[in-house]
């Protein structure tokens, strides 16, 4: 009998970390499918990297406000579900810096490698990790070619209810997913790019043919970060 590689990692971890009459592989697959979820929709951003200003953190800082997100100044250890990154032209020296965050691929490698089901997607598209069965194995963070996922090294507190956290748990940005399933059309980071002046970070629905995401995406080219991968990212950039 042959397995697969994901078919392994399953066996491998109920083995390993089950206790009697619990699986965690079966309580991934048992659990409730998303009411709010479906696929008519599938949630993305743009980013506008000409429009995004040097310097300038406001996304970052409303994400992990709005999330709960909080460091323990160890940088190398601190959780991150945005950051600012420069890229460099080693041709024309031409620097510009975006924003970097899950990229809610349409066949994301977490979700692939995760032997618990914690990592999984939703129906229309958000890439998100369950708290209550993830083990903290980071397969999905050495699988994930953005480095978009972060470890809880530290306790944490302040929690927010719709986003929640625990030591010994991966966690990535949410697309600010409480947001989207009660009507809000935006996100953390966006509202607060639009609130800079900058509006760099468009929200919407890449389904919606009527969507100003949409008609964008149509009317000027863009890309997706490694697209060698087709990996089919939920965020797209332009401008660069």
């Amino acid at each position: 009998m042959s397995l697969n590689r994901r078919e392994f990692l399953g066996l491998t971890a109920v083995a390993a970390l089950a206790t009697p009459g619990l699986r965690l592989v079966e309580l991934a697959q048992a659990r409730a499918p998303e009411e709010t979820a479906t696929k008519l929709q599938r949630w993305g951003l743009l980013i506008d990297a000409a429009k995004c200003a040097d310097g300038c953190d406001a996304c970052v800082t409303a994400c992990h406000v709005e999330n709960g997100v909080t460091g323990h100044n160890r940088p190398a250890t601190d959780p991150q579900w945005i950051r600012k990154v420069k890229i460099k032209d080693r041709q024309t020296g031409y620097v510009q810096t975006l924003p970097l965050m899950c990229q809610h691929c349409e066949h994301p490698p977490c979700v692939d490698v995760c032997p618990t089901g914690a990592s999984f997607k939703r129906a229309d598209g958000i890439v998100l990790v369950d708290k209550h069965i993830c083990i903290g194995c980071r397969y999905c963070m050495m699988a994930c070619p953005y480095k978009a996922r972060s470890f809880i090294h530290e306790d944490t507190k302040d929690q927010k209810p719709h986003a929640p956290r625990g030591k010994g748990t991966v966690e990535s940005c949410t697309l600010c997913v409480h947001k989207v399933d009660r009507g809000d059309n935006t996100t953390a980071c966006a509202e607060a790019c639009k609130k800079e002046g900058h509006e760099a970070i468009l929200f919407g629905d890449l389904n919606d043919a009527g969507s100003e995401i949409r008609k964008r995406l149509a009317s000027a080219p863009s890309t997706q970060l490694r697209p060698d991968l087709k990996l089919n990212t939920g965020v797209r950039y332009t401008g660069l």
